[in-house]
């Protein structure tokens, strides 16, 4: 199934649930998200957090949605790491081509990133960067 339908089903079985009693929309909840949990596109179990899930309490969800929120942060601390990166190659002056930068941007890793950064403060040329 392609990650839009699912994403679409997911948003109306949000819909549907929001009107039910707790007690009967939790085990749905969890059962969704159990099996999605075993889907081989692990992105799909956030399209279960994206949705309006707010009315649910139970200890899958809050687990889900905490995975989500660990996820972003790790994210969020690459994106930051990559633009610091970029940011000393330009105050260095340091020409940075279209493919370095959409390697820069692209890494996901901080520990690298962090090397990366390290580099840049002396590297003479951005692909010194990533030596």
């Amino acid at each position: 199934m392609p990650p839009t339908a699912l994403a679409g089903i997911l948003k109306t079985l949000s819909t549907a649930l929001r009107d039910v009693p707790e007690d009967i929309a939790d085990p749905i909840v969890e059962f969704t998200a159990q099996g999605l949990g075993k889907h081989p596109a692990k992105h799909l179990r956030r399209s279960l957090v994206a949705v309006d899930l707010s009315f649910c309490k139970s200890y899958l969800v809050e687990e889900i949605r905490d995975e989500a929120r660990a996820e972003a942060r790790v994210e969020a601390e690459a994106r930051r790491a990559a633009e610091d990166v970029l940011a000393v190659l330009a105050e260095r002056g340091i020409d940075v081509p279209e493919d370095a930068r959409e390697r820069i941007t692209g890494c996901d890793d901080p520990q690298t990133l962090s090397l990366w950064l390290r580099r840049a403060v002396t590297a003479p040329k951005v692909e010194e960067t990533f030596e």
